[in-house]
């Protein structure tokens, strides 16, 4: 399927949410419903040494562009490949002396974008970019105070001698990327690292409990000319069957907050009321804020979770700060006045439960955090949907857990499920596919080893884990 292809989408009036896209024919679980390169995109400001500006891939010994000393890419290949779109911004930032931050970099690239191609990249593009919605009107004072400090930044950071716009356009252009940015992550899905704008994507409209999934797909570097590389991309894949006319969705927020959270967070965001059928009928609040069998009493339930918010915000303080005994510390107290009052559905336990697991792996305690992360998993399982890519990389966090606590069985059965999700979800040729594919050969070797001679298998992986 080239990228950019659209005959499996179209576009149609969505009634009160607008336009909107529908699906053209039939879909089958896991397909491709069309990819599409950005129209611009910029590495964040914080990872702009990390991360390759051409592909966004987190990468070690970066090469610098001499020019302006901000870019960073991978090799030559991917730097000639992105120098189109790096071109302008290469010589602003030099005029500057510095580079913007990432919001102004990416109105800046968007305007060039648009001067070159106007605001339609391709024939695939449906609608030009400049036609996206935006909300500047609907903004908070304090967002709209900072819109206006970008926009007199931007115009310091524009070229002279280039086409000059006025204070409202590049504010209509701003207001476009905060309402449509679309966040990317690197190549193993674990990391924000930057924001692009797609147009067509653009069109997908919000579900709690969306029939889609988007997914950035890096491309392909390996090739020694930049001609032949496949291009950066996202693709909207198709989380289950999807009948022909059915509009396609896509969840703009986490499904494990509350509905009355949810709503809020797309208000302020993206300034629309969710009707969704999830938010209107709050389903699955119940399972969020569910309380142990022992049926604890209300004041009982009130003050535990007054104790895990307070717990949360100390256990945050204490990650950003890199102590993680103290984490742990909190963590455990927490959890102990949890039990038998919170259910291992609820929110906060949940939360506990996914940080206790991470920094115990981190530290090398797998037993414990394979223990951890088994009941993490068995609360997301009753919340999300079986193929939200979420669920899927978290039961693949808790397989690795397990593999490495030496649970081999368990393990295995963990990254097989894990597989089977993200297969849906990435498809067959991303990285962190791959990678589980890798995994999944592993344990399966190593469940055969086990099955056959235990006492061998452990001698094997002990000396393995002295390395």
């Amino acid at each position: 399927m080239t990228v950019g292809n659209m005959e499996r989408a179209e576009l149609f009036d969505a009634g009160s949410k607008g336009r909107g896209l529908r699906a053209a024919k039939e879909l089958n679980t896991g397909e491709v419903i069309f990819s599409e390169p950005s129209f611009a995109a910029v590495v964040f400001d914080s990872l702009a040494t990390q991360v390759c500006h051409s592909c966004f891939r987190h990468q070690a010994n970066l090469h610098r562009c001499a020019q302006c000393k901000f870019a960073h890419y991978c090799d030559r290949t991917c730097q000639t490949a992105c120098w189109n779109e790096h071109k302008q911004e290469c010589g602003a930032i030099k005029k500057l002396g510095s580079a913007p931050s990432e919001n102004i970099r990416l109105a800046a690239r968007v305007l060039w974008r648009m001067h070159k191609d106007t605001g339609i990249a391709s024939d695939s593009q449906l609608i030009s970019v400049d036609q996206l919605q935006e909300h500047v009107a609907d903004l908070a004072a304090e967002d709209f105070k900072q819109l206006r400090a970008d926009v007199h930044k931007f115009l310091q950071y524009w070229s002279y001698g280039t086409r000059q716009h006025s204070v409202d356009y590049i504010s209509h252009i701003f207001g476009i990327i905060k309402c449509n940015g679309f966040t990317l992550s690197d190549q193993r899905g674990l990391q924000a690292v930057g924001v692009g704008l797609f147009p067509n994507l653009c069109l997908v409209n919000h579900d709690c409990w969306p029939n889609c999934t988007v997914i950035l797909n890096h491309g392909n570097q390996s090739a020694v000319s930049s001609a032949l590389h496949s291009q950066r991309r996202i693709e909207l894949r198709a989380l289950g069957k999807i009948p022909e006319g059915e509009e396609l969705t896509v969840s703009y927020v986490d499904f494990l907050n509350l509905s009355a959270d949810r709503q809020k967070k797309l208000k302020e965001r993206f300034h629309f009321d969710c009707t969704c059928e999830h938010c209107s009928k709050h389903i699955k609040d119940d399972l969020m804020t569910a309380v142990a069998d022992s049926k604890p009493s209300a004041d009982k339930v009130k003050e535990v979770t007054a104790f895990s918010k307070e717990s949360l915000e100390k256990i945050e303080k204490s990650r950003v700060e890199g102590d993680y005994n103290e984490v742990l510390k909190l963590c455990y107290e927490c959890l102990q006045k949890q039990e038998n009052v919170l259910a291992d559905t609820n929110l906060y336990k949940l939360r506990v439960l996914s940080i206790a697991s991470e920094v115990l792996s981190y530290q090398r305690s797998f037993a414990k955090a394979a223990d951890y992360a088994h009941r993490m998993v068995e609360g997301y399982r009753k919340l999300y949907h079986p193929n939200n890519a979420q669920l899927g990389m978290a039961i693949m966090r808790a397989g690795v857990t397990h593999w490495h606590a030496g649970q081999i069985e368990e393990g295995h059965s963990l990254i097989c499920q894990a597989y089977r999700i993200l297969m849906v979800t990435h498809g067959p040729n991303h990285a962190i596919t791959k990678d589980l594919e890798g995994m999944r050969t592993q344990t399966e070797m190593e469940l055969k080893m086990f099955k056959q001679n235990k006492a061998a298998y452990q001698t094997m992986r002990d000396a393995a884990l002295k390395h």
